[in-house]
C-alpha cells in the first residue's frame, strides 16, 4: 500500500503519522457516515481532502418513468461510490463484487452485491432500475491505481437507454487505497489517512438515445468500448483490453 518507496527518512515519516493519519481517516469516515449529502463537501475539504466536481450532476428522472439513472464509473477505491454521492449531492445505491460486511456496513449508502452470474445480476440490475432507483456501477469489475482503464463489462449497456460516465481521479502521497493481497475492507481507511488525498470527480453528458443500444441499435459491446473512451479521454488516461 505504500506510494513511496520506505527509505530511511520516508519510512521515518510515515511511522510519525500513523496516529495522527489512524485518527485523521476515523474523523473523516464519521464525516462521510454520518452527516447529510449537503454538509459532507465542505467538512471533509476542511480536513485536507481536496474535492473537486466537474461537470453538470445530473437531476433524477421524473416519477412515473419506471427507469432509473445508471451511472457508469471507473473503479479508483471502495470509496467511489460514495464520493460520486457527495459531488451528486444523493444518496444512490451501488452496485459492488465482493464486498465484505465490514464495507458494507462501513457504507453512509445502499448496496446490492453482484454475483459475476450474468443472468442473475442482469435480472438484479434491472429490478432495481424498474423501482426508478438510481445505480452506481464500476463496469471495470475490479480497481485500478494506474491511468489506465480496463475493459468494461457491457451488460450496463443492455439494461437501460439512461446511462451517465462518471470519471474517477484520485491522487494519494503516503497510501494507496487499493491492494492487490491485502485486507480489502480497509482499503477505504488507508486512502482516507493520507495527510492531503484528492478527489475530482467528473460528470459527463448523459448518452444520447442515439448512442444506446435500445434507441440508437447498436451493440452492448460498442456501447461499452465507447462509454470507456468517453471517460479515458476525458480523465487523461489510457484504455486497455485487460
Amino acid at each position: 500500500r505504500l506510494v513511496q518507496r520506505p527509505v530511511p527518512i520516508a519510512a521515518l515519516a510515515m511511522f510519525l503519522w500513523l496516529p495522527a493519519g489512524g485518527v485523521l481517516a476515523l474523523v473523516r469516515l464519521l464525516i462521510l457516515e454520518c452527516l447529510p449529502m449537503e454538509l459532507v463537501a465542505p467538512l471533509i475539504a476542511l480536513s485536507g481532502l481536496n474535492f473537486r466536481v466537474k461537470g453538470a450532476p445530473p437531476l433524477p428522472l421524473p416519477a412515473g418513468n419506471k427507469q432509473g439513472i445508471l451511472f457508469v464509473s471507473t473503479h479508483r477505491t471502495l470509496l467511489d461510490p460514495t464520493y460520486m454521492c457527495v459531488g451528486l449531492r444523493r444518496k444512490v445505491r451501488a452496485l459492488a463484487y465482493s464486498v465484505s460486511w465490514v464495507s458494507e456496513l462501513m457504507s453512509p449508502i445502499k448496496t446490492a452485491s453482484l454475483t459475476r452470474d450474468r443472468e442473475e445480476d442482469r435480472r438484479l440490475i434491472a429490478k432495481l432500475l424498474e423501482k426508478e432507483e438510481d445505480l452506481f456501477v464500476c463496469p471495470e469489475g475490479t480497481t485500478c491505481r494506474e491511468p489506465y482503464l480496463l475493459r468494461f463489462s457491457p451488460l450496463f449497456a443492455e439494461l437501460t437507454e439512461h446511462i451517465v460516465p462518471v470519471g474517477m481521479k484520485l491522487k494519494v502521497g503516503m497510501f494507496h487505497g487499493t491492494s492487490a493481497r491485502g485486507y480489502k475492507a480497509l482499503d477505504s481507511f488507508f486512502y482516507l489517512m493520507n495527510p492531503k488525498p484528492e478527489c475530482e470527480i467528473l460528470f459527463l453528458e448523459r448518452l444520447t438515445k442515439e448512442e444506446t443500444v435500445g434507441g440508437g441499435g447498436k451493440t452492448s459491446v460498442e456501447v461499452a468500448r465507447a462509454v470507456q473512451k468517453q471517460l479515458a479521454d476525458a480523465l487523461g488516461f489510457c484504455c486497455t483490453e485487460l
